[in-house]
């Protein structure tokens, strides 16, 4: 079975059809790409499968389970987690608790325990700061463990939003726009990071990009959206030279 299968799932927002009879197969250990034009409906697919948003029609199954009707929380302790296009940080408090909130999920101490602060609780909070602290070597922020994380320049914030996905332990990484707002070098550093820590969690990507250079040095096979349908799908030498996606990004047809 796919890890995640779609099947002909769409989404009205009145008389907008935002996504239509939308049809994806992700294996266990891929790394997909979902792109297309700006409003072609790549977040809101992003939305349907996180639990934002309630799909019209269709069917969302995920480790050979559905998942409708379930709420965000619910949908990322089944083991799949997010970043967003917008960075949305806990940005008052601090680096390094932006990361032990997503183990809060995992913790084994009971709520009797947090209360009245018993031994599995202190062990509990010991367990997360180490593992919290083990993502922060990862993506080197662990000098800005204590800082803020409003306060941390763009590219930094970027990298702790993909740690504290990862500390909810997830099969299934959504990233939404990584590499928004970073510069060619940033980029390349990005897709060598992606590439590592699909190996080292033994995850499961798919992501939302709109820089082509990472989206075809990194992604194994790639689906394209368009007015919410997909339009192609392929590996990304097909991808890159499909006619029907160069007229969807440019806007005219191919001769």
């Amino acid at each position: 079975m796919p890890l995640l299968k779609i099947e002909n799932l769409s989404k009205s927002f009145g008389g907008l059809k935002a996504v239509s009879n939308l049809n994806i197969e992700i294996n266990q250990g891929e790394l997909i790409g979902l792109i297309g034009p700006n409003g072609a409906g790549k977040t809101t697919v992003f939305n349907l499968l996180t639990g934002v948003y309630e799909k019209s029609e269709g069917k969302i199954t995920f480790q050979d389970k559905e998942l409708s009707g379930l709420k965000p929380y619910q949908v990322t302790q089944r083991g799949m987690a997010r970043t967003f296009q917008n960075i949305r940080l806990f940005s008052d408090l601090s680096v390094i608790d932006n990361v032990k909130i997503a183990y809060h999920q995992r913790t084994s101490y009971s709520t009797a325990s947090a209360v009245f602060r018993l031994p599995g609780y202190y062990s509990g909070e010991a367990e997360m700061e180490r593992k919290a602290m083990e993502l922060l070597k990862i993506f080197h922020l662990e000098d800005k463990a204590q800082e803020t994380a409003k306060n941390l320049p763009y590219g930094e914030q970027r990298r702790l939003e993909i740690a504290r996905a990862l500390g909810t332990e997830p099969k299934l990484l959504l990233l939404d726009e990584p590499a928004a707002g970073m510069n060619p070098q940033e980029t390349h550093d990005l897709m060598n990071l992606i590439r590592w820590i699909r190996e080292q969690f033994k995850l499961t990507i798919l992501l939302i990009e709109h820089d082509m250079s990472l989206v075809m040095g990194v992604c194994e096979r790639i689906y394209v959206l368009d007015y919410g349908m997909i339009i192609a799908q392929g590996a990304p030498d097909e991808i890159k030279s499909n006619p029907k996606v160069i007229e969807a990004y440019l806007g005219e047809e191919v001769v």
